[in-house]
């Protein structure tokens, strides 16, 4: 075998020999002069590199020191395209479900000269848009003209179809549409606008101009779920009672904010003009009028609440004067006569209880006329009231104020005013005496609104305790909603016809207060001319038509509201509602 020599045993090598070291080689002439240019373009080439990122750094620190926010978000702005802000804002409800919203909604044009089969083109539309008439479309793309609007305001679904046409010489034009979820709902409050969003009604016409001007939704103080249950419920009278039409709407009194509001019959915001299949004999023109702001009537007996508060506030009555009512009053070719007369003297809690036409009119002639319209003005209702809609109605009453005047509108006759004008100047007598501008848009939480002080303290506790005897013991029992201490007082009147009064045609109304003895929220219901069926016993008077309703509202409203209900027996609650002077005596009513 032989072994490996090792390289120290190389016979040939000194014992103690060691390598020379390694030198580096040092590249002269051409091949330096290649390596020192490489060197300084790497040096070049960093050096860019390196003031890119410093500046890209330095942005990026200024944009999220001086700009505010995250770089992520400030970066991103410019990387994602975004869609044009809306050209109005927003409509919500007091809670936030949107009323009103305005969406992308492409609009389709064509270019006829660039357009090569019209004929083709108009059927294939057609396919598209059925309601579209094939001669009126070929006449457009053949008109030789560079722009004809074909379609405004196309769905998605309908942008896609005509997008499959694949015909040149058909374009989209970006457009806006505004739409209305709860459509018929809340109609005559939001109004609608044209086929390029001007308001044409409702808030959408009154507040156009600060919708175009905001950027967040205007939240207005409605309330969806009230509206809802006053729309039913006036519904089911019209239809119980075949009537005309209605009009209602809830109001707190101590804000005069308006928690809900409607008109019957109504129409579809989103299609205006389209014929409404639950109101098929009413026309247009009916369905388009707002009988709660713009309408003006002769409400009748309700009206004894302010003849009533106007004795009281002037002192020329107390709660325990007495009138004549046991015979009708002739005054000129007018008779003036009790519904269901109890044909003796009243006292004042009677007169109001019992809807007494003749003490209301001796009640007023003993104050005079004078005293009459100043107490009339000052609740405002001899002028238009101010609210954020456009149809509001002016009042209508005699130029000359004749003691046949006095006598009339002491029970709601020969004077004409909106439910909205009502509702205010009667909230002014349950809440303490304030008068307060109504709103349709929500007030801050806590806030108290300016008013003015229109009669005493003490003459709204009276009032209110007499409101109380109307539902407990008069003419308004159907009204009650037991829990809720429910005050109001009902009206029927004749309605005009020309220059006289029409028979069997009413106005039913009655407004309703709860809880009386601590008031927070009004609702006024109006049905015009219902016809009696036998659930009413041939009646169609407010007693058997708005004020089972009323009471069935306040029932379904009240727990939405926060309003708990108590023993209206208790001894406070009856305590807070007992007429003065009255006190351990008892009239008939009682």
């Amino acid at each position: 075998m032989i072994a490996r020599q090792r390289f120290d045993d190389n016979p040939c090598r000194p014992r103690h020999f060691k390598p020379p070291p390694c030198r580096a080689i040092v590249p002269n002439g051409p091949t330096k002069q290649a390596l020192e240019a490489c060197r300084t373009r790497l040096l070049l080439t960093g050096a860019l590199f390196a003031l890119v990122f410093a500046v890209v750094a330095l942005r990026v620190i200024e944009i999220v020191a001086v700009g505010g926010g995250t770089a992520e978000s400030q970066i991103g702005r410019f990387r994602i395209v975004t869609a044009p802000v809306p050209s109005h804002a927003d409509i919500v409800d007091r809670n936030g479900s949107v009323l009103a919203a305005t969406l992308d909604s492409p609009s389709l044009y064509g270019n006829p000269k660039q357009i090569v089969d019209a004929a083709g083109a108009a059927r294939k539309l057609v396919k598209v848009f059925p309601n579209l008439r094939g001669a009126e479309v070929y006449a457009k793309l053949t008109s030789g003209k560079s722009f004809v609007w074909i379609r405004r305001h196309l769905t998605p679904t309908e942008q896609y179809d005509v997008n499959q046409l694949g015909i040149p010489g058909l374009e989209f034009e970006h457009e806006e549409r505004r739409v209305y979820p709860d459509a018929s709902l809340t109609s005559h409050v939001i109004g609608y606008t044209g086929i390029d969003n001007a308001g044409f009604a409702g808030v959408e016409r009154a507040l156009d101009g600060v919708l175009k001007e905001r950027r967040e939704p205007l939240q207005l103080s409605l309330d969806l779920r009230l509206q809802y249950i006053l729309h039913e419920e006036l519904q089911r009278v019209i239809d119980d009672f075949t009537a005309k039409g209605g009009a209602g709407l809830i109001m707190d009194v101590n804000t005069g904010e308006i928690l809900a509001m409607t008109s019957l019959p109504d129409f579809d915001p989103n299609n205006p003009g389209a014929p409404d299949p639950g109101h098929p004999a009413a026309s247009l023109a009916d369905r388009m009028f707002d009988r709660t702001t713009l309408g003006v009537y002769e409400l009748g007996s309700i009206f004894k609440i302010f003849t009533v508060a106007m004795a009281l506030d002037y002192g020329t009555a107390t709660v325990t004067s007495t009138y004549d009512a046991s015979h009708p009053i002739k005054i000129g070719r007018f008779t003036i006569s009790d519904y269901h007369g109890k044909h003796r003297v009243l006292n004042v809690p009677e007169i109001l209880m019992y809807s007494s036409n003749i003490g209301a009119a001796r009640m007023a002639v003993a104050a005079g006329a004078e005293k009459q319209r100043e107490f009339l003005a000052r609740l405002g209702l001899l002028k238009p009231p101010k609210i954020e809609v456009s149809e509001v109605g002016a009042p209508h009453y005699p130029a000359k104020w004749r003691e046949v005047n006095v006598m009339t509108i002491a029970f709601g006759h020969g004077i004409s005013v909106s439910p909205l004008s009502f509702a205010t100047a009667a909230s002014a007598l349950v809440n303490g005496g304030i008068l307060r501008q109504p709103t349709l848009v929500k007030l801050p939480t806590d806030h108290d609104p300016p008013g003015q002080q229109v009669i005493s303290t003490r003459t709204s506790e009276q009032m209110r305790r007499l409101m109380r005897l109307v539902v407990e013991h008069g003419t308004g029992t159907m009204a009650a909603a037991p829990g809720y201490v429910v005050g109001g007082k009902t009206g029927t009147a004749d309605k005009v016809s020309g220059r006289r009064y029409a028979e069997r045609k009413l106005l039913s109304s009655f407004v309703g207060v709860f809880p009386i003895n601590d008031p927070k929220y009004l609702v006024l219901t109006m049905v015009d001319e219902p016809h009696p069926n036998k659930q009413s016993h041939g009646y169609a008077t407010a007693g058997w038509t708005v004020a089972p309703a009323t009471g069935r509202i306040i029932e379904r409203i009240a727990p939405l509201l926060g309003v708990q209900p108590v023993d209206e027996s208790a001894a406070e609650v009856q305590r807070a509602l007992m007429v003065e002077s009255m006190q351990g005596k008892r009239i008939e009513a009682y």
